[in-house]
Order: C-alpha cells, then structure tokens, then sequence
C-alpha cells in the first residue's frame, strides 16, 4: 500500500499540471501514454515492436490519436480509411509470412490498437471540450477504485466474477457506484457542473458503472495472456492499461454522453 501510494502521488504531480495546461504538451502526453499501453498490449500477445505487425499498429495509433481539431475539414482521408488500409496490409502479411502471423493475430492487433488509441483519443477530446469534464471522469473513476477496494475489504461477502477478477465483490461494486454519485453531487455544488444535479448523478452512476466493466475488461485480458500486471512502469500499480483502463471505457461514452446531451 505506501508503495502504491507514494507512485500515485509522483504521477498525480506529473500528470494533473499537463492535463490542466491543456494543449499541445496535453497531445503530446497523451501520445505517449497510449504508445506505452500498445506496447504492454502488444507484449502480452508476445509481440515485438519491431516486427512488420508492431510497426504497423503503432502507425495507426498515431494516427487514430490526431484530434479532430487538427484536421483540415477539406481533408481527403478519414482515420476509419487509415484503418482499413492498415487491415489490409496486416492480412497481407499473414499470406507474406505463411500463415505464421495469422488472422487472429491481425485481430488482435486491430482491437488493441483501436481500444488503446481511441481511449486516448477520446481524452484528447475530452479535454478540448471542458477540463471540467475531465477532472469529472477522473474523479468518478478514482472514487468508484477507492470505494470498491475499501468497501469490498470490509463488508465484501460475494464475488462478483471470480473467474476473471478473484478479489472483487458484489458489495464493494455497489459501494464504488454510492461513492461515486456522493462525490458527483460534492462536485456539482462546489465546481458547478453544466447539468442539472439529476443528470449529474445519472451520468456518475453510469461512468462508474461502466468503468468497473473497463477494469474488469482488461482483467479478462491479462487472466487470458496469464500476466498479473499489463507493465511494470508504475511500481506498486503496473502498467499504463492498469492505470487507464477504466478511462479508456468512460472517455469514450462521456463524449458520446455530451453530444447528445448538448
């Protein structure tokens, strides 16, 4: 635990002044924590970056990441054409190679690539939108972490799905949400959010929610590729996907959430 949170207070000191100065250091962090994500994504597969596969994921996430403010309107391709491009030469690599590189394996390139890079992309977003919705995120996720690991330890009676993550409960789950929706409601008569005090709680219930479904999502994966942590760059707490992978499931759909409501 002091191991956890010594890292945690040496990442939050690095990480929160870049995400409130925004801009282009924001983008550029942003690059290079998604390029790090891929890398762990891609070791668990047994991957290298320097193979044809590596090297074409890694083209695509930098793609995938451009903002859309960056993007000239009159633009002749679109990311969703970069993707279908990179498909295509992953599956001809699969014939190049005979078969040892095969089409699972550009599957899992694809699904790792587009998870991580537009999990990333979606901050970048995110941010340009409002630091108020990120720091919403932020603290809806860490609070449903913080609740759900307290909460589980001591009142936690019933497993919630063993077989990919042993150690959570139904209870500790149920707390993280409360817990979420109590400093949702802090949030919104201390920072003042744009929606109404509903709409507020609805929106912690449901990004708490399905932020436990990203973590567990990337339980899944590392319980199938049999490793404990994604990396090891974050002594206490692993990788970069250990760290974001509740992120990468809620900045996607608090965009989505926004647009409609908006």
């Amino acid at each position: 635990m002091k191991q956890r949170i010594i890292t945690a207070v040496i990442a939050a000191a690095v990480f929160l002044p870049i995400v409130i100065y925004g801009g282009l250091p924001f983008v550029i962090f942003m690059y290079l924590l998604a390029t790090v994500g891929l890398y762990e994504a891609l070791k668990m597969k047994g991957f290298s970056i320097t193979s044809i596969p590596g090297f074409l994921s890694f083209l695509l996430i930098l793609v995938l990441l451009v903002p859309s403010a960056w993007i000239p309107t009159d633009f002749v391709f679109a990311k969703v054409d970069v993707l279908l491009l990179i498909a295509l030469l992953l599956l001809t690599y699969t014939v190049i190679s005979k078969n040892k590189f095969t089409f699972d394996d550009v599957g899992f390139i694809l699904i790792s690539t587009v998870y991580v890079g537009m999990g990333f992309f979606y901050f970048i977003e995110i941010r340009e939108i409002s630091l108020a919705y990120v720091f919403f995120a932020l603290i809806v996720i860490w609070t449903t972490d913080s609740g759900a690991y307290f909460i589980g330890k001591s009142l936690g009676r019933n497993k919630l799905w063993p077989e990919i993550s042993p150690n959570k409960t139904v209870e500790g789950s149920l707390g993280g949400v409360v817990c979420a929706i109590v400093v949702a409601v802090i949030f919104q008569f201390t920072v003042g959010f744009e929606h109404s005090l509903l709409i507020t709680i609805l929106i912690a219930s449901i990004l708490s929610v399905v932020g436990q479904i990203g973590d567990l999502a990337e339980s899944a994966l590392k319980r199938h590729y049999q490793v404990k942590d994604s990396g090891k760059l974050l002594p206490g707490h692993g990788g970069i996907l250990d760290r974001f992978d509740s992120l990468l499931f809620v900045l996607p759909l608090l965009h989505f959430i926004h647009k409609f409501l908006s």
